[in-house]
This record gives C-alpha cells, sequence and structure tokens, in this order.
C-alpha cells in the first residue's frame, strides 16, 4: 500500500522554507529570478548526479509505505526531484541568511571599534 505521505511532508516543509525566506527576504523574495535559475541549476545537476548513482547501480529504489509509488524512471521515485529542490531552496536560504549574519556581526565589531561602517559590496 503507497500513500502521499512523504510527498506532502516535502511540499509543507517546502512552504515552511518559503515562510522564512519570504520573512527575511533571503532568496526568492529577494531576487526570484536568479532564484529560479539556482534553484533549476541545483535541482538539474542533483538529478544528473542521481541519475549516473542509478546508472552504475549505487542508487536502488526500494518501496517505503508512506511515498506514492509513483516513478519517473527507474529507480526515481516522484518524491526525489521534489526532495532535491527542497534541498537546493533550503541550502540557499541557510547560505543568504549566514552571510546576512556574519555581515551584521562584521558591522557591529567595526563600529564597536570605532571604525566607519563600510558599505558590503553585493556580487552580482
Amino acid at each position: 500500500m503507497t500513500s502521499p505521505v512523504y510527498l506532502l511532508c516535502l511540499v509543507l516543509a517546502m512552504g515552511g522554507m518559503l515562510l522564512i525566506d519570504r520573512r527575511f527576504r533571503l532568496f526568492f523574495w529577494r531576487d526570484a529570478a536568479a532564484a529560479a535559475l539556482v534553484t533549476a541549476a541545483g535541482t538539474g545537476f542533483l538529478l544528473l548526479w542521481d541519475a549516473a548513482g542509478i546508472a552504475t547501480g549505487i542508487f536502488r529504489h526500494g518501496s517505503a509505505a508512506i511515498s506514492t509509488g509513483i516513478l519517473l524512471a527507474p529507480a526515481l521515485p516522484l518524491e526525489e526531484p521534489v526532495f532535491l529542490v527542497f534541498l537546493v531552496q533550503t541550502t540557499m536560504v541557510l547560505y543568504t541568511g549566514a552571510d546576512r549574519l556574519l555581515a551584521a556581526r562584521e558591522r557591529r565589531m567595526r563600529e564597536r571599534r570605532g571604525l566607519p561602517a563600510r558599505e558590503r559590496q553585493v556580487r552580482r
């Protein structure tokens, strides 16, 4: 018997990450076009990685009661690309959040030392 529990959990987790992203404007709410490009590229790379693992027999599909049982390709369940999107999204929210925290810490330390606040250059 299969069920969509895992897929629903992934979608809910992605929704929660999007709420954090929206609140602090870290990734998609900072630059949606760039975020979409990074997410697509990261997910594409990870899907190629999965395909290589499947082709060499390293990755195998095991059925689980909490998955849908739908395969997009041999040993590639429907939940896998959704998980990979979530993985890229989470990584980028954590990265941009950490970058923001470190920049704020640097500004505070400079202010404590009496040095003029240096504006952080945004790389594009």
